[in-house]
């Protein structure tokens, strides 16, 4: 008599279930052709870049979303998507859920390049600046002679970020989803790496987008997150879950 092994996937609803999948076979090329910090074909591809850039295509902020950069930023971005996303998708319906995703994912570039155009702004006195789209800078001389405009070591290097750094990672959703959790369920307590102790949802989530909020204005040298697209994903978050009136389940706390 053969006991009966369930499928352990079988308890994940579907969108939660397939959003995993996909981004873990989406991380199977980055394995595969990272370059130790260059930038290698499959980012320059799929992963996002400045709208004004000479890499930016029309499909980049939807792959983006499903395209990450490290282990650790896969492991931690799915982990949050299995943990918080499936009672979401439970409380929304499948359909909702998935709407839900991707406009959390679109609204954090949206608003990381409203950001950004801000910042080109602020150091070319343009918004728009015309790069050669057929070749791709290599040193800070080449995207000096290109900007055609004199600017300091500093904000030249801040203008090659912003133009030649790709945003990968679903984390602009993944907050979106955080913040949906902490609206539905405030009192659900969750585990925080390095804290001993649970914390409830509506503890943790002002908190983070404090912290965000900080390390973006900030802009601390060597960061290299993406902290507003971060926002952007939790206040469209915010705002769907208001807009959509979706009410706190009666059988959760």
């Amino acid at each position: 008599m053969s006991a009966y092994r369930q499928n352990p996937l079988s308890n994940i609803p579907p969108v939660t279930k397939n959003l995993l999948i996909i981004n873990i076979i989406c991380f199977i090329p980055v394995l595969l052709f990272s370059r130790g910090g260059e930038l290698d074909p499959y980012t320059r591809i799929f992963g996002v870049f400045y709208f004004n850039s000479p890499l930016f295509k029309f499909w980049q902020p939807i792959t983006y979303m499903f395209m990450h950069g490290s282990f650790m930023h896969i492991f931690f971005n799915m982990f949050a998507l299995y943990s918080l996303g499936m009672m979401l998708e439970y409380v929304l319906g499948s359909k909702k859920f998935l709407q839900f995703y991707f406009i959390c994912g679109l609204g954090a570039i949206a608003l990381q390049m409203i950001v950004q155009a801000y910042e080109v702004y602020a150091l070319t006195g343009h918004f728009f600046l015309r790069l050669n789209g057929n070749s791709i800078p290599v040193t800070l001389g080449d995207m000096q002679s290109m900007v055609g405009l004199p600017l300091d070591p500093k904000a030249l290097e801040k203008l090659y970020a912003i133009y030649f750094g790709p945003m990968v990672g679903a984390s602009g959703a993944i907050f979106g989803i955080f913040i949906a959790f902490g609206m539905l369920f405030p009192n659900m307590e969750l585990m925080i790496m390095f804290i001993p102790i649970p914390i409830k949802a509506k503890y943790i989530m002002p908190v983070y987008v404090l912290i965000e909020l900080g390390l973006g204005v900030g802009q601390f040298s060597g960061d290299s997150v993406a902290h507003f697209a971060h926002l952007g994903g939790a206040l469209l978050g915010f705002l769907l879950i208001k807009i959509w009136h979706v009410q706190r389940p009666n059988n959760f706390f």
